[in-house]
């Protein structure tokens, strides 16, 4: 049961646009390191998938065991969903809510954070209370919650048309998961259960103005609508943390709640869909869709997720085309692929690069998509060939057969240099499931941005 984030593109090709070095003047985010350093520093954005639990048992303990927690600044948790009525909403109904991995799953001492088994009576479990154990070991570490994703942005558009339908439905998602108003069930949930998991939320409507899935509707007037529903959550969650400011010992605190989006690469895409300066006014940082360049339903091998690619989407076109809609560099977080896209029954010879195909390639968990953490091992046996294109800051493996193209720790660090050197805010990563148990990827991204 996979919901992809993961938003199909138009077929066309792009201007070749001015290079990002001449765009990006502003200086870099100073976000503070989670727990090993106070040296100002990138954001690292990790994707935690809410369904990684059951099939792949990839845990929230996970994160720790590996390094991944201390090297990163925010964990998005991946999905909530928005019901047809323009609310955030939690349960049990298959393919639509997860309650049970989300806060009523008990986690025994061995997979559990702090090593202490869940009891019958608590009143917050599953990946909810793990991720509240995490912030606890790793101070400064910030958890958001994604809601919608490729599948799950059916409804965003209905929900926002009017100003009192916006107001309603932040309310709803602000109630439900920055004041953890979860639902009762059993022993699990109730008011405030869920309180302090949770420091912001991450909008990850796919796509505002545009198409997405087959079921997700969308109109013309999604992008001011858009741009209201960003400035209806900070509002709304702007005022939240006022009010609980005299809550704290002195009075003292001055929680703020943070606000990012997921947005696309496609420059028709980002001109449907968002008024950039507007939204950007709002927002603390944007994930740029740094990924999916290409796809393995298309019938032509190709890259999916290369830094640089003339007259063809890449990683430099999504950052150029945003900066010059008004986006500040300082704001940018750059997606970067923890998987890879594959094709089979590739022909044509040479390399396997821009050649037919038959198919996506057979794959662990879905066709023509496969972990990272697998795509290692066919490169570590020998028998597929890694391919780079050094110029243009990409790699694949190719048997004669089978292509897969991906982002290993050599791609990566070139990436994160990227970013320093342009002055962006940081790296994102989709998802954190498809590292390598020790890793692999996200310690070349920290030592790229300046990290041990």
């Amino acid at each position: 049961m996979r919901r992809r984030i993961l938003g199909r593109l138009a077929v066309a090709t792009c201007a070749a646009s001015l290079p990002v070095s001449l765009l990006a003047m502003a200086p870099a985010s100073a976000e503070s390191r989670t727990s090993h350093t106070t040296t100002p520093e990138y954001k690292r954005v990790g994707y935690f998938t809410q369904w990684g639990v059951y099939g792949r048992d990839f845990q929230v303990q996970d994160l720790d065991r590996s390094g991944a927690a201390e090297r990163l600044t925010h964990i998005n948790y991946a999905f909530g969903n928005v019901s047809p009525d323009g609310k955030c909403f939690t349960g049990n109904v298959p393919g639509e809510a997860d309650a049970w991995a989300d806060y009523v799953r008990p986690l025994d001492a061995e997979n559990s954070v702090d090593g202490v088994a869940d009891s019958d009576t608590q009143a917050l479990a599953g990946n909810f209370n793990q991720l509240k154990e995490l912030k606890a070991k790793h101070p400064g570490l910030k958890v958001m919650i994604s809601l919608g994703g490729w599948s799950w942005s059916t409804h965003f558009s209905d929900a926002v048309r009017t100003p009192a339908s916006r107001k309603a439905f932040v309310s709803s998602c602000i109630d439900l998961y920055i004041k953890g108003n979860l639902p009762v069930d059993g022993a699990r949930g109730g008011a405030g259960a869920g309180a302090g998991v949770f420091d912001g939320i991450d909008l990850d409507w796919e796509w505002p103005g545009s198409e997405g899935d087959t079921d997700t509707v969308y109109r013309p007037e999604d992008k001011k609508n858009f741009t209201a529903l960003v400035r209806e959550f900070r509002t709304q969650l702007d005022a939240y943390a006022k009010s609980q400011r005299g809550t704290s010992q002195h009075g003292k605190a001055k929680k703020h709640y943070e606000l990012s989006a997921f947005v696309p690469t496609a420059p028709a895409k980002i001109d449907a869909g968002f008024e950039v300066r507007k939204i950007m006014r709002d927002l603390d940082f944007v994930n740029l869709q740094g990924y999916d360049f290409h796809v393995s339903g298309e019938a032509t091998t190709n890259q999916q997720s290369a830094l640089y690619a003339r007259d063809d989407f890449s990683v430099d076109q999504t950052v150029g085309d945003w900066l010059r809609r008004g986006a500040p560099a300082r704001k940018l977080v750059v997606g970067m692929p923890f998987y890879g896209q594959g094709w089979t029954g590739v022909t044509g010879g040479g390399d396997g690069l821009h050649q037919p195909a038959a198919a996506p390639a057979p794959a662990t968990w879905q066709s023509g998509y496969e972990d990272y953490k697998a795509l290692k091992k066919l490169a570590d046996a020998g028998t597929f060939e890694v391919h780079r294109d050094r110029r243009n800051g990409h790699a694949w493996l190719f048997d004669g057969t089978t292509l897969w193209t991906y982002d290993d720790p050599q791609v990566l660090s070139t990436k994160s240099r990227y970013v320093r050197e342009n002055r962006l805010g940081g790296a994102m990563f989709w998802s954190l499931d498809g590292d390598t148990a020790d890793g692999e990827l996200i310690r070349a991204v920290d030592r790229g941005l300046g990290g041990r």
